[in-house]
């Protein structure tokens, strides 16, 4: 992925939780920031910012988009918007070998309560269906068929210390939820998984965040145990030329027990 006419800014503070203010030629502006975490280990004055200038000014307050930040020698992605598409990528060129036989069937998919990110369809493996040719219906959300298919739910991760890569940096409900949705999919026949993106090359090992939302994690635990598959992908970002270019790096460790837990 290839995101350009970037600028380069200077990070200043953040009045609110989806507003940064910069500093770019001498001058103060606003921009929005489109990432939920508190960003504390990366967001701090005199950090260095990549940004792009926004679309429809007449419909917004802030004339620019947070792309990514400096930390620890390496550009990190803090804009959730793109996480769906790096999945997506990931998806279509099979770098992901659990996902290899998947492809994109389709994206903000409705399942209970909640939309997950995507529904995936497997090439090569049929499910007979003798009751319809179209769909089965697991509590009012259909799934098609008669190809197998999975639903995936994404996650960003930007929090890494000591290689060490934690989800997430600030208590989710709405994670949780998710992760509950999988597991009742999981429990009426449907595959499910959770990718996180890491989008940083630094990771060497990923956990939930155990400290920050005990809930999230037991409820990841709980997935575990109940087969959802758990994946964790990480990125290298290459800044140049106003233009900053995402390639997959490495699939990285997943350990979802506490760290300090041996059994």
């Amino acid at each position: 992925m290839k995101i350009p006419n970037l600028i380069e800014g200077t990070f200043k503070e953040r009045p609110n939780r989806f507003t940064v203010i910069f500093e770019a030629d001498r001058a103060l502006e606003m921009a929005h920031l489109r990432d939920p975490g508190r960003l504390k280990e990366l967001l701090f004055p005199g950090v260095r910012l990549l940004l792009r200038p926004a679309n429809n000014l007449a419909n917004r307050k802030t004339k620019y988009d947070v792309i990514a930040v400096w930390s620890e020698n390496i550009w990190v992605l803090i804009n959730s918007g793109f996480h769906s598409d790096l999945a997506g990528e990931l998806i279509e060129s099979g770098f992901i070998g659990e996902l290899s036989d998947y492809r994109v069937e389709k994206r903000e998919y409705a399942f209970g309560k909640s939309r997950i990110d995507f529904l995936l369809k497997n090439i090569h493996i049929k499910v007979p269906n003798p009751h319809n040719n179209e769909v089965i219906n697991h509590n009012n959300s259909k799934v098609p068929t008669p190809w197998k298919n999975m639903l995936l739910e994404v996650k960003g991760c930007t929090l890494v210390e000591g290689g060490h890569a934690r989800f997430p940096d600030a208590p989710t409900l709405r994670g949780k939820k998710h992760l509950e949705e999988l597991i009742k999919a999981k429990n009426e026949g449907i595959d499910s998984a959770v990718l996180f993106i890491i989008p940083r090359g630094d990771a060497k090992v990923f956990s939930p965040n155990w400290e920050m939302d005990p809930d999230f994690s037991r409820t990841l635990k709980q997935a575990e145990n109940e087969n959802v598959l758990i994946i964790a992908y990480s990125f290298t970002l290459n800044y140049d030329k106003k233009e900053l270019e995402l390639k997959p790096l490495k699939k990285v460790d997943v350990i979802v027990k506490p760290l300090n837990q041996t059994t």
